[in-house]
């Protein structure tokens, strides 16, 4: 038998249901078949079927080959993603685990430092974000994506021989800037392979490890607490030794796993029939592959809703998500008294819980709500406006604060919609996709970078009432500009149907 060689797909009609495509696999000195569908050959179905398997999973209803695509697929970029977000998460969080845990003490940080701590990681963050995705376009992110993680863990081990304010000031702002290119460069990366039947679930299962790692810190800080003293170190001080330790060999995987984006991949685990069935996915979902960066592209970028909408929607979620970088939970049970295992290990609790939403936002979006993106992001912001309205009260009994703060994470589970909306809005511009998807998360920042400093100040803990007034108003503000962006996509597809019958 000899080399492979992937014949061009060609398209082929069976039923008005499963149009699809064949990317056909032969050997030299046989016969292919010409473009027909036999035994060697891909088939991907151009309406993807859905039965009640795909409830549980979107795969169940695609072909034997496809399926062990996407299971490869699933199989390396969704676990170099989760684990990658999950040590990015880590050491972004453990700042605040450490703060309760010691540092605030042994180093004197008995102000404002906190908000600062924050705001210099975000600075950093904000200026990184674009730039990286733009560079992804261009460099190969199976070198740029692992280099980022290397920095940032070997960074963060640096965080244990501080002394100062200052100092974790500067470290915390180049970790930021580490730390910026990977979740937006990570969902781009996501979107260049996942068609939409399958994007919400991928996206989210990547951004729940966020709140893993925010589980697995109270965790971590409870166990290493235990080595206080050991090596001249405090506990709080172990946390970003042990930190580094796994975080490194996550970040070196990536260098030898990574497949970059379908048309440049030269991932040594896909075949060539698999890279032929992933540029035709893409095709069939109208992805742009990689193009350049010029003064038109960047005219036609500025001049559609997509960029100020879906930035705008972006910023109310990240804003309106979680406590402005504040430990609120964790700060209102050290004020209640709770020991340091009791303060880091409860609010994993909220944190499970946001877990838990984050499925099931994905799988209803891609099953129940047939891909609308919408209905789980209003959900989210009427929880979240009645658990900041329920704080921003304060004097309410104990239990139900304890569900206020239990349930005022779930809102976070919407990201990965948010970008799975983005991809799919801008899906026939690859270089759009990246800029959008990047300046998204970089406007949070930059309005995240600020606004802590005027509602989150660390003097008003744990009843921050500001912060939980304003995250009232945030979240109304969120669920009407997700209508918005419903009603401009449906007039911007019926446009294009319109145009093409002409």
């Amino acid at each position: 038998m000899g080399k492979p060689r992937v014949i061009n797909p060609s398209y082929n009609t069976m039923n008005s249901d499963a149009k699809t495509v064949a990317a056909s696999v032969s050997y030299d000195g046989e016969n292919s078949g010409g473009n027909s569908i036999n035994e060697e050959s891909a088939i991907i179905a151009a309406t993807p079927k859905k039965t009640w398997r795909s409830y549980i999973w979107d795969t169940f209803d695609k072909s034997p080959e496809e399926r062990r695509f996407l299971f490869k697929l699933d199989a390396v970029i969704l676990t170099l993603a989760s684990l990658g977000y999950f040590i990015k998460n880590l050491d972004q969080v453990n700042i605040n685990s450490a703060f309760v845990s010691g540092m605030k003490e042994d180093l004197g940080l008995y102000g404002n430092q906190l908000n600062y701590i924050t705001t210099a990681w975000t600075v950093g963050y904000v200026i990184g974000e674009i730039p990286s995705n733009m560079i992804l376009t261009k460099i190969r992110p199976s070198i740029w994506i692992p280099f980022l993680e290397v920095v940032w863990s070997v960074l963060t081990i640096l965080l244990a021989k501080c002394q100062t304010a200052t100092q974790i000031y500067v470290l915390r702002f180049f970790i930021g800037l580490a730390e910026s290119g990977f979740y937006p460069g990570m969902q781009y990366i996501i979107g260049s392979w996942y068609r939409k039947d399958e994007l919400a679930k991928r996206s989210c299962i990547f951004h729940s490890s966020s709140a893993i790692g925010s589980m697995f810190s109270g965790y971590l800080i409870a166990a290493v607490y235990r080595l206080e003293g050991v090596g001249g170190f405090h506990g709080w001080q172990w946390l970003f030794i042990v930190n580094t330790i796994i975080s490194l060999p996550i970040a070196i995987a990536g260098f030898f796993l990574f497949p970059d984006v379908p048309e440049i991949t030269e991932a040594w685990w896909l075949t060539k029939a698999d890279i032929a069935m992933a540029n035709q996915r893409m095709a069939l979902e109208g992805r742009a592959k990689r193009g350049k960066y010029d003064k038109a592209k960047f005219k036609k970028i500025f001049s559609s809703w997509h960029i100020y909408a879906l930035v705008l929607l972006y910023i109310f979620f990240n804003n309106g998500s979680g406590y402005g970088g504040q430990p609120a939970f964790a700060l209102w049970l050290k004020s209640e008294g709770y020991d340091v295992t009791a303060v880091n290990t409860y609010p994993t609790i909220a944190s499970a819980v946001a877990v838990l939403f984050t499925f099931i936002y994905a799988w209803t979006s891609d099953t129940i709500f047939r891909g609308a993106r919408w209905p789980p992001m209003v959900f989210a912001g009427i929880v979240n406006i009645a658990t900041n309205a329920s704080l921003a009260v304060w004097d309410i009994p104990n239990g139900w604060k304890w569900g206020s703060y239990i349930l005022g994470l779930i809102g976070g589970g919407i990201s990965g919609l948010t970008f799975a909306w983005a991809h799919e809005i801008c899906g026939d511009d690859n270089e759009e996709r990246a800029f959008v998807t990047a300046s998204m998360n970089e406007m949070a920042y930059v309005v995240q970078a600020w606004l802590p400093l005027i509602i989150w100040q660390q003097v008003d803990s744990p009843r921050y009432q500001k912060g939980f007034i304003t995250m009232v108003f945030i979240a109304a503000a969120m669920i009407a500009t997700a209508f918005a962006i419903r009603f401009l996509h449906h007039r911007e597809l019926l446009t294009k149907r319109l145009l093409s019958r002409a």
